[in-house]
């Protein structure tokens, strides 16, 4: 790897990756950390941190990836949605190739459906305002960065009393699922490098009772990869002393305690649920749901529609990649079945899914 090419200033790469390899110089085992969030795993790929860290420290992709922990009962539910004539679906675009059951949202807007992407819930707002004949339903998904903007728009849709505008929920949030993973007996975690853009709202704080009840590091760490290097350097210090702590990287942007007015905006809206991740399972406490105040915006509650049973692909590891058990490469269908041209899986799909990053990057 030519520092140069990949860092800013190679020489403060070069004393990072000096002081990592000093930290674990005389530590005898593996240290495994885990990034939970997409853009770190696709900085980890593009930048090849992978390969200038010593034999020591192992990086695994965990379930950062929004798009790719959407559970496929939900794309279905879209789809089912897509299907009513009187619907317009509004969404980000990853979502449009996320394979579903028996079809994708790109499928039925070939066939005929209205899907259009959009690229602030703001928009979708709009489209509702200038289609007031026909239901507009915004696909709410995303960790705490987009809901605020999610929430922001239900309330804009109020006040414009908008009735045919609505959200089809499914929001997750940090850190429930790294709590989830830490117990999983099959998998051993040694530190979170923990994800940026969540934490500018929901604070460093909020990663506190992952270290106290389950005693393992957590570091917030930013994206370029001078940053990543820092993060895994005070990763690695922690473990080889024995500690386990919440540390700020990233403290030029992550405040302890977030962003407050974000969180009150998003708590007006949604509320803490019960959500189902894909490949882990139904983690409590770790979505949100539209409260009751705002049921009407509701797309699950205010829109009757058939969904079929969710089928999960024959063959397809999305689930165990995103719990860190697998690489993308000892998927059968990587490369062969599953490309960024015809997915097979979520992780394929989203351009910070971790198939899409080895694909595009190498392993």
């Amino acid at each position: 790897m030519n520092l140069t090419s990949a860092f800013r200033d190679p020489q403060l790469a070069a004393g990072a990756l000096e002081a990592i390899a000093r930290t674990v110089a005389d530590y005898q085992g593996r240290i495994t950390l885990m990034e939970v969030c997409g853009t770190h795993t696709m900085a980890i790929y593009q930048h090849g941190i992978r390969t200038l860290l010593p034999p020591q420290i192992r990086l695994i992709s965990g379930p950062g990836c929004p798009v790719c922990v959407t559970p496929v009962d939900y794309v279905d539910h879209a789809v089912a949605l897509a299907r009513l004539p009187a619907v317009i679906i509004t969404t980000f675009g990853d979502m449009v190739r996320v394979p579903g059951s028996s079809s994708s949202l790109m499928r039925e807007q070939a066939l005929g459906a209205d899907v259009r992407i959009v690229y602030s819930p703001l928009d979708a707002v709009a489209v509702a305002a200038r289609n007031p004949g026909r239901k507009v339903v915004f696909l709410g998904v995303g960790f705490e960065t987009t809901t605020p903007t999610i929430a922001g728009a239900v309330v804009q849709a109020q006040k414009q009393g908008l009735d045919n505008f609505f959200v089809l929920a499914s929001h997750k949030t940090m850190p429930a699922p790294m709590a989830a993973l830490t117990a999983d007996p099959e998998l051993q975690v040694d530190g979170y490098i923990c994800p940026a853009h969540v934490s500018a709202i929901i604070g460093s704080d909020a990663y506190r009772p992952v270290v106290e009840q389950c005693r393992v590091p957590c570091v917030v760490t930013g994206f370029e990869p001078l940053d990543m290097l820092k993060g895994i350097q005070m990763l690695a210090t922690q473990v080889v002393e024995g500690r386990a702590e919440v540390e700020n990287e990233y403290s030029r942007v992550v405040k302890p305690q977030g962003n407050p007015k974000a969180r009150e905006l998003l708590y007006t809206v949604f509320e803490p649920a019960d959500a189902r991740w894909r490949g882990i399972g139904v983690i409590p406490g770790s979505g949100l749901s539209i409260r009751s105040e705002f049921a009407g915006f509701d797309a699950a509650r205010a829109i009757e529609v058939e969904v079929e049973e969710p089928i999960e692909h024959q063959g397809c590891l999305c689930g165990e990649i995103l719990k860190g058990k697998v690489r993308p490469g000892d998927c059968p269908l990587f490369r062969t079945v599953c490309t960024p041209e015809d997915p097979v899986g979520a992780c394929m799909v989203s351009s910070e899914g971790t198939c899409a990053a080895e694909y595009k990057y190498g392993g």
